[in-house]
């Protein structure tokens, strides 16, 4: 499919023929929950803990007799149900990230993609670059095009641009390699440069 080509001032400066087996999915909502969930569960960090009864700091002796005290017996002052004791089955530090294939992570960048553009949130450049590192005179622009919630894909790597838009709220950048389906989905409004649609493709057909 044909769509046209802007420059950074919204303007057209031409066309671009997108693949429709990267561009053309029909979306589906199955595929992208699986592969944002496992992108989230890859960022836990899993320090979660609580202290077993063996990591309890205390006496090693039985509280009272076992007999003769009319009350239930016991084993240990560190059991769960004294204060300060043990947590049965609570957190431990580990990992929470799952394996997923590499047909699902390549079908679920390419449904984000192509669900963005059905939505007419996708927009092609003609590259991201810029004359200033100005935050506010890019932020302008962004304002101008209604650009509020956006994501940058770009294959190359303009410093000028990487210092204007870094401290704009809701604007990312990234590079072609580091495209993904969750910042894809959280951002509004994707923009990908031209370079970045035909590695994007070469990558994923």
């Amino acid at each position: 499919m044909k769509i046209k080509v802007v420059n950074l001032q919204n303007e057209p400066v031409g066309d671009i023929e997108l693949d429709d087996a990267v561009f053309g999915l029909k979306s589906r909502s199955d595929v992208l929950f699986k592969v944002v969930n496992w992108q989230l569960a890859k960022r836990r960090a899993g320090t979660h803990k609580t202290k077993g009864i063996s990591e309890i700091s205390g006496t090693t002796a039985k509280p009272y007799n076992q007999k003769g005290t009319g009350r239930a017996r016991q084993g240990s002052k560190r059991s769960p149900q004294f204060r300060g004791g043990a947590t049965i089955f609570g957190p431990v530090v580990r990992s929470h990230a799952f394996d997923l294939n590499k047909k699902e992570r390549k079908l679920g960048l390419k449904t984000a993609l192509s669900t963005k553009l059905a939505a007419g949130k996708l927009v092609i450049i003609d590259d991201a670059k810029a004359t200033s590192h100005k935050t506010r005179e890019m932020a302008a622009l962004f304002g101008k095009n209604g650009w509020d919630s956006v994501l940058f894909v770009d294959a190359g790597r303009d410093e000028n641009f990487e210092r204007a838009v870094r401290n704009i709220p809701k604007i990312d950048l990234l590079p072609q390699e580091g495209a993904n389906v969750y910042d894809i989905l959280r951002r509004d409004t994707l923009v990908l440069t031209k370079a970045a649609v035909e590695q994007l493709e070469a990558r994923l057909k």
